[in-house]
């Protein structure tokens, strides 16, 4: 339960999300954009899609279900970092266009911002909500809540330096292969809760058998006093 509870709160941040949307202007720039104005509505257009896509989550998160939303997610951001690693290569090399660069940069941001606000962003909050007994359930999310404050606090803080040292592009290709490892991991480690009871979900992590042999047990005492009574 905590390989899973912390490790989706580090993949939300580790895949590049705040980097993306705190320094989106500094990429936009990279890619092109030049005027402060477009400047602007490209970051504009940014907040408006990580709005509407959270949105969108909240409609869907019970219906779809947990896992297929974040398989779209991760598989999503992944694509759309790749794209966006490339297409800022070729611009620094001068092998395609100013107008196709800023394009590809603008739909690839957005792209990657809604396919988070999707999934992976607002749902790892939600497992961490379901996947741990009662009893520890508010230590283990305020953990949960710690690793995730300190991953984003250090890719936000180590975007600039990464970005100098093997340009924007080499950034975003990192961030690639990280969002392709979130991938395995939700196939490998984060199971489907939606519908399903506490005993049900501590099943799915190989408890809930001692939780059973509570209720026999406890069954077993009632009947035993009803006779006697």
């Amino acid at each position: 339960m905590l390989v899973t509870g912390l490790g989706i709160q580090c993949f939300q941040q580790i895949t590049g999300i705040d980097a993306l949307v705190y320094y989106s202007p500094t990429i936009f720039r990279d890619a092109g954009i030049t005027t402060e104005s477009q400047l602007l509505a490209a970051t504009v257009a940014v907040g408006f899609f990580k709005t509407a896509f959270i949105a969108l989550a909240i409609v869907l998160i019970d219906r779809v279900g947990r896992k297929p939303l974040l398989y779209v997610s991760t598989i999503g951001m992944t694509v759309c970092l790749v794209i966006l690693s490339a297409a800022l290569f070729l611009l620094a090399h001068g092998l395609v266009s100013r107008g196709v660069g800023i394009a590809i940069a603008i739909l690839t941001v957005c792209g990657d911002v809604a396919f988070f606000s999707v999934g992976i962003g607002p749902i790892c909050w939600v497992v961490s909500s379901e996947i741990f007994p009662l009893r520890l359930r508010a230590q283990a999310a305020a953990l949960g809540a710690v690793a995730n404050r300190v991953t984003s606090g250090a890719v936000a803080m180590s975007f600039l330096s990464i970005c100098r040292a093997i340009s924007v592009a080499g950034a975003f290709s990192a961030f690639a292969a990280i969002s392709a490892l979130s991938v395995v991991f939700v196939h490998r480690f984060v199971p489907e809760t939606s519908g399903k009871t506490l005993e049900q979900i501590e099943s799915l992590f190989g408890g809930g058998g001692d939780g059973e042999d509570v209720d026999e047990l406890e069954l077993g005492d009632v009947e035993q006093l009803v006779h006697k009574g």
